[in-house]
């Protein structure tokens, strides 16, 4: 059964730029069912990055709401909402984020620590994650002797370490060729069908259409529109962006 995962209302973000005001968001109103794979894209500028750290809690709205499984983040204190982060929600980054001196598996088992996991249960846990995507023969590796793909699927791994409800994908295949940007689209995809997870992805990868369950296109700091993956008009090589 699904139900409703996020739900934002009215949402807007505007930043001070000397005496200028910038507004980013301009009144976003959406809801994202548990289990879909959404792709929130729009031409750089347009809002969609601002959007995706409201509905990750990396950022407060300057009016409107943003609930998470219901519960109003702007209400929450700092470890409410740091606990909420940790538990609720997987981060991907384009940039992968790993931890430079940490091996694969530190980098997979640190959100559970954070979370509480006893060491035991966490590496066994973190094995079968870096399994899980392929990794298992490269625990011991520090990023800097594995490849972007491969760091990626590090990332991916432990954006699932604790079993969160959501997976926040920002340009995740950005940084990757691509045949291994395929590769993490479709991990992700398996991911999100294996474990029921909602995939939010911000991209500008016209790759993602092919297996995304939705589409928010945010165009000047409000929804354009929102497409069901039936509804794209996908042709070889281009995309109707009307």
């Amino acid at each position: 059964m699904q139900h409703t995962i996020v739900r934002t209302t009215d949402v807007t973000k505007s930043f001070q730029l000397g005496k200028q005001q910038l507004e980013v968001l301009k009144g976003i109103s959406l809801t994202i069912a548990t289990g879909r794979y959404i792709s929130i894209m729009g031409p750089s500028g347009s809002g969609k990055s601002t959007l995706f750290n409201m509905i990750g809690g990396l950022d407060k709205p300057t009016s409107g709401k943003v609930f998470i499984d219901e519960v109003d983040i702007a209400q929450l204190d700092a470890y409410e909402l740091a606990w909420l982060r940790c538990r609720k929600i997987g981060y991907i980054f384009q940039t992968f984020n790993l931890i430079p001196v940490m091996t694969a598996l530190e980098n997979v088992t640190l959100p559970m620590t954070f979370g509480g996991t006893g060491n035991d249960e966490a590496v066994e846990r973190g094995m079968k994650l870096l399994k899980q995507v392929g990794l298992e023969t490269r625990f011991s590796h520090k990023p800097s002797e594995l490849s972007g793909g491969q760091q990626q699927r590090v990332a991916v791994a432990r954006a699932l370490a604790n079993d969160p409800a959501i997976i926040l994908a920002d340009e995740p295949t950005g940084n990757l060729d691509l045949t291994t940007g395929e590769e993490i689209i479709d991990l992700l995809k398996q991911m999100s069908s294996d474990r029921g997870v909602t995939i939010i992805s911000a991209t500008h990868d016209f790759k993602m259409l092919n297996v995304s369950d939705e589409v928010i296109w945010i165009r000047d700091g409000r929804i354009d529109k929102i497409e069901k993956r039936e509804e794209l008009n996908i042709s070889v090589g281009t995309i109707d962006e009307r």
